[in-house]
């Protein structure tokens, strides 16, 4: 927008007069260099000012860019250095735009209050800046997924309030930074909950240092890297750790006696290294779903007293660990076991299934041991596997155990209760039948508590929590669709599903519902069910936009900008207001009062005239709530019932009825609305418009339940409250 404020004015109030333009003349060169180097921008990214003209992915407050959030929008370029002019930005999320490419700048470090930087699943190259350390206020710094390398640097140890750190799947190399007195470490981020630094090049040992009772981490993830070593006996200090996977490097030494006081352990992946001594004491781990330290070198030893005692186990892998001894057969009577793989050991005698096994159980694969016997085939239905075991060599019905076979899940969302439609041949059908363009990608799961992938309770579970975290944050999604190829894991043992989020109530997604459904999972604001564990997501590009067309209710619009309390002050003493040209407010005027007036003639009385407020007809809200149908209902009171709503844009809506017996006179519900219009406060809704036709009384608002998606920008989640006492 442009501000030609007379000069007499400049001359008796010149600081905030200067103040606001050097803010925007700012803001303007950062976003315009970003739109001169980035190709692909939305289409709506044209002329100079991105906050007044509502540019898409661009977040603003009073006049100040403070998010920019652009999944899977197609990006190509790489970051402009004058980024750092966007001082009062909060989140940058260009998650999933494979053409970013280029640097990280070191200018980065300029931005002071910025508390997400998210690129996750792009191009970036090169290493990570140091000056990434000078952000005081970040909370959230995930890189994963793309070809940084170099090492992490140290500096990374300042960020004093990070709470989530994922840095995986790239190409870092060298060792794991830790404070010395003079530069600071990893060790230093005692408030830090994950440390997700799988899949690079990381040498070097795992630091004793690293580690101390005091942080709070419950998530470390060092897999797939090339560390050597020991396992520090600090790892055991940290009480709150759930998740833990340091398989894939090539530690040695023995696991530390006080690994048992990880209490609260559910996944342990040590598998893949050089470990010796004697076999990991796991007693007292009772919370403990899914161990593998299969591929080390532990002493031989018969199987440990700990098997039967670790009641929530649903998988133990120790295939190549040197076991010995009679199979033990009180492990089978674990409640929720699913899969015990002890393959390539020195197990012998005969193995006996008893009928108490658990009735979960789906796979015992002992193959490659010295198994001469089996009692109780009969009652176990899942599948065996012997292959080279001395049993293999008698006669019998043994061929469907003493043959290699390869099993492999698959899964994929069922209809709810509807016949498939044929849809174009670019479009999908959603699992409620309708044909869409979805928003597609990848789901990994870095550590998984179950193993019976062909268990597809767990992934109606999970769709069941997406469409609950979908609905929370009054995203416009219908449904959403999982599948599951017979490529069960990826080579790091990651659980990777496809994901297609249906939109609602149209055929394709605008802009801001792919960035927010971006952020909700880039984030990682949706918190998937507990045996998922660990996870991220890619994104696929997505093209097949609904783009937002203007109409009559959005052609008259007051941009008021307010710089600061000092700048309103200043306004209100100049008296200075800034409209559009009276022709256009007129030409609008006579298509739609939708922000200026309603005619009410018809009914006896008059005009009623809200500044600000819009007007719906009473055909469109019907529209809008299907009908004002009780599966649209959400809420009801004395003086009537609220209804879900959905506008032509995706955008979710509130909509108050009123009873008969509450309505009110025409004056009453003039005053009503506009002592609503101007009620503003973070924890209302906002008032959007209002309906007043053939008798009925209907009040329009915002749909926010229990905060918002944009509350999660900064940290924030609470319940923001309908204006509307009598309805509870």
């Amino acid at each position: 927008m442009c501000w030609n404020f007379p000069t007499t004015l400049k001359h008796t109030f010149p600081s905030p007069w200067l103040e606001l333009e050097k803010t925007l003349a700012v803001r303007d060169v950062a976003l315009l260099s970003l739109k001169d180097i980035w190709q692909n921008t939305p289409p709506n990214w044209v002329g100079s000012d991105p906050c007044g003209k509502g540019w898409e992915g661009i977040g603003c407050t009073n006049s100040r860019v403070t998010s920019i959030m652009l999944s899977s929008v197609g990006l190509t370029g790489q970051l402009s250095g004058d980024l750092e002019l966007l001082t009062e930005l909060q989140t940058l999320d260009l998650s999933y735009n494979k053409g970013l490419t280029g640097p990280i700048p070191r200018s980065i470090g300029n931005m002071k209050k910025l508390l997400n930087l998210i690129l996750v699943g792009c191009s970036f190259s090169g290493p990570i800046p140091d000056t990434i350390g000078s952000l005081p206020q970040l909370l959230y710094l995930s890189l994963n997924s793309n070809y940084f390398s170099g090492q992490i640097p140290p500096s990374i140890g300042n960020l004093t309030s990070l709470l989530w750190l994922d840095l995986t799947d790239n190409q870092l190399k060298g060792p794991i930074p830790i404070s010395d007195g003079n530069t600071p470490g990893l060790d230093m981020l005692l408030n830090a909950r994950h440390f997700h630094l799988g899949q690079n090049n990381l040498s070097g040992t795992i630091p004793p240092r690293l580690f101390s009772s005091e942080m709070l981490l419950i998530h470390v993830l060092l897999d797939g890297n090339q560390l050597n070593g020991s396992i520090p006996s600090t790892l055991g200090l940290v009480q709150a750790l759930e998740v833990l996977r340091i398989d894939g490097n090539a530690l040695s030494g023995p696991v530390p006696s006080n690994f048992n006081n990880l209490t609260n352990l559910n996944q342990m992946y040590l598998s893949n290294n050089k470990l010796t001594g004697p076999l990991p004491d796991l007693s007292g781990m009772n919370r403990l779903s899914y161990v593998d330290i299969s591929n080390n070198t532990f002493d031989g030893s018969d199987a440990p007293p700990w098997f039967p005692t670790v009641q929530s186990l649903t998988t133990l892998k120790m295939e190549n660990t040197q076991l010995q001894g009679q199979f033990p057969v009180a492990l089978f009577s674990l409640p929720l076991l699913q899969t015990v793989v002890l393959k390539k050991n020195q197990l012998n005698g005969s193995l006996v299934i008893n009928p108490t096994h658990s009735n979960q159980l789906k796979l015992i694969d002992l193959q490659f041991n010295s198994i001469s016997g089996l009692e109780g085939k009969e009652a176990y239905n899942g599948t065996l596997k012997l292959e080279d075991n001395p049993i293999c060599g008698l006669t019998g019905d043994l061929n469907n155990y003493c043959t290699v076979s390869f099993s492999s899940a698959s899964y994929s969302t069922q209809n709810v209760d509807c016949d498939p439609v044929p849809c174009s041949s670019d479009q999908n059908s959603s699992p409620n039948c309708t044909c869409a363009y979805p928003y597609t990608g990848t789901l990994s799961f870095e550590a998984v508590s179950f193993s019976d992938l062909g268990n597809n309770t767990y992934y109606k579970i999970l769709e069941y929590s997406l469409m609950q975290s979908f609905n929370y944050y009054q995203l416009p999604v219908d449904s959403v669709s999982l599948t599951l190829s017979n490529s069960t894991t990826t080579s790091s043992e990651y659980l990777e599903m496809k994901l297609k989020v249906f939109p609602l109530g149209q055929v394709s997604f605008n802009r801001t519902g792919i960035s927010s459904i971006g952020f909700m999972l880039s984030n990682q604001t949706f918190k998937p069910p507990p045996p998922f564990g660990p996870y991220y997501f890619i994104g696929d590009q997505y093209e097949k936009y609904t783009e937002s067309k203007k109409s009559s209710r959005s052609s008259i619009v007051i941009e008021v900008v307010v710089g600061g309390s000092i700048l309103l002050l200043v306004i209100l003493l100049a008296g200075v207001y800034v409209l559009y040209t009276k022709k256009r407010a007129e030409r609008a005027i006579e298509h739609t009062s939708h922000f200026s007036q309603l005619d009410q003639s018809s009914r006896g009385g008059g005009v009623i005239k809200v500044k600000g407020v819009g007007w719906f007809s009473l055909k469109e809200l019907e529209k809008y709530s299907n009908h004002f149908s009780v599966a649209n209902e959400i809420g009801s009171g004395g003086y009537g019932k609220v209804y879900r709503g959905s506008l032509p844009t995706g955008e979710l809506i509130a909509i108050k009825q009123a009873k008969k017996e509450s309505k009110q006179g025409k004056l009453e519900f003039k005053t009503e609305i506009e002592l609503l219009s101007r009620v503003h406060h973070k924890n209302l809704v906002s008032l959007l418009g209002f309906c007043f036709k053939k008798g009925e009384q209907i009040l329009v608002y915002e749909y926010v339940l229990n905060g918002s998606l944009k509350d999660s920008l900064s940290g924030l989640h609470g319940s923001r409250i309908l204006h509307d006492p009598s309805v509870d």
